[in-house]
């Protein structure tokens, strides 16, 4: 996966290419936090269609995993694109999303517009 460094409202964020290795495990997380920290990122903004379907299936846990590694290393996570069918089809899902889009460290959102929107305010 490519990424390109951006600021936004002062915020360095690194947004990732819709091409290349989904991310699919607590190391390819890992593997995007380490690219993000080493870029002086403070946010990753990752397209949903590069994670893994089992992300937005909460029974494999997966998505709950790589958002903790996210936490862990105080990294924010943006999850961009739209999401719609898998939340279709979960109300877990549906209320997951809604309780990260409160906080401030993991956010679901539209696009990159929505993003910078978010870190105005």
């Amino acid at each position: 996966m490519s990424s390109s460094l951006e600021t936004i409202n002062d915020v360095p964020v690194l947004i990732w290419d819709t091409e290349g290795e989904t991310i699919g495990s607590e190391r390819d997380a890992l593997d995007v936090i380490g690219n993000t920290s080493y870029q002086g990122a403070e946010w990753a903004v990752i397209p949903a269609s590069q994670l893994d379907e089992e992300f937005f299936r909460l029974g494999t846990r997966l998505a709950g995993d790589i958002i903790q590694k996210f936490v862990q290393y105080r990294v924010g996570l943006a999850v961009v694109g739209d999401i719609s069918r898998h939340l279709n089809s979960s109300s877990a899902l549906r209320d997951f999303v809604r309780e990260c889009n409160r906080g401030r460290q993991t956010w679901f959102l539209a696009d990159v517009e929505e993003l910078r929107e978010r870190l105005s305010g």
